[in-house]
């Protein structure tokens, strides 16, 4: 026996909706019932159901009703490719979420006495998840200057994918190579010398294997930020004064050796 569709007031009931928002889905063409009762009333089949759950979804996620429309009148991989990228974005904001409220109990801790700012070893962990925030205010430029790009398409979707132990050792293989320019510039090596220029064909092979193609006129590029934006500055060169451009300077050298 098939399912018994739905009236438009159970439907409101199970959504939130209110008769009206559904009245008005239903003169746009957005979700219309299927079927109709003996008396004339509009019922909702099962896929009226479930093309309704897909618009709340896209709804709850920002877009506008005629985008909806778009969507969910597209072939599925379209949709599956918006829902994808939303994903992505949802995650980096999470754990931009988490590295928050971590800070919040920090902060909560130190005001309830239990930890005391005088204590050296307690102070290492105040700023517990402080990185997260950068990467946060990051991620909201990136997607500004560089959203409809297909780089970014493909650097979302392959760190949706990440676990944390996933970013913990991306963490360290970025460090590692950050340490090892450091250590090179310290014992004076020319930043377009054989070693400066491996290690930066190394950071571009980490980037490229864990979060969009990137050739070595795009490498170059990336680096230029290194020096032309203060806070990667800052980034860089806490570890040592002219880390930043030392590592730029290494880019473009190995960027050039490859034609770029």
């Amino acid at each position: 026996m098939p399912p018994r569709p739905f009236t438009i007031g159970r439907v409101a009931a199970l959504t939130g909706l209110t008769v009206r928002a559904l009245h008005h889905y239903d003169d746009i063409g957005l979700v219309s019932p299927s079927q109709r009762s003996h008396a004339g009333y509009r019922l909702y089949t099962d896929d009226d159901l479930h093309r309704l759950q897909q618009v709340l979804l896209f709804r709850e996620l920002g877009f506008a009703l005629d985008i909806v429309r778009d969507l969910i009148d597209a072939p599925p991989e379209q949709r599956r490719a918006a829902l994808i990228e939303q994903r992505a974005t949802l995650q980096s904001q999470l754990r931009h979420g988490e590295a928050v409220l971590k800070a919040v109990d920090a902060t909560l801790q130190t005001l309830d006495g239990d930890r005391h700012m005088s204590t050296g070893h307690d102070n290492e962990h105040l700023f517990d998840g402080y990185a997260q925030f950068r990467n946060g205010e990051y991620a909201r430029e990136a997607r500004a200057r560089w959203g409809d790009t297909d780089h970014w398409k493909i650097s979302q979707t392959r760190t949706a994918r990440y676990s944390k132990d996933d970013w913990a050792r991306i963490q360290v293989e970025s460090d590692a190579i950050t340490h090892a320019f450091l250590d090179t510039m310290q014992r004076g090596d020319p930043a377009d010398g054989e070693t400066a220029m491996a290690l930066a064909e190394s950071h571009r092979e980490h980037i490229e294997r864990y979060f969009y193609p990137c050739n070595h006129e795009m490498h170059a590029s990336v680096a230029a930020m290194y020096t032309a934006d203060l806070r990667f500055q800052a980034h860089y060169d806490r570890h040592g004064e002219g880390l930043a451009g030392y590592i730029e300077a290494a880019v473009r050298a190995n960027a050039a050796r490859h034609g770029a």
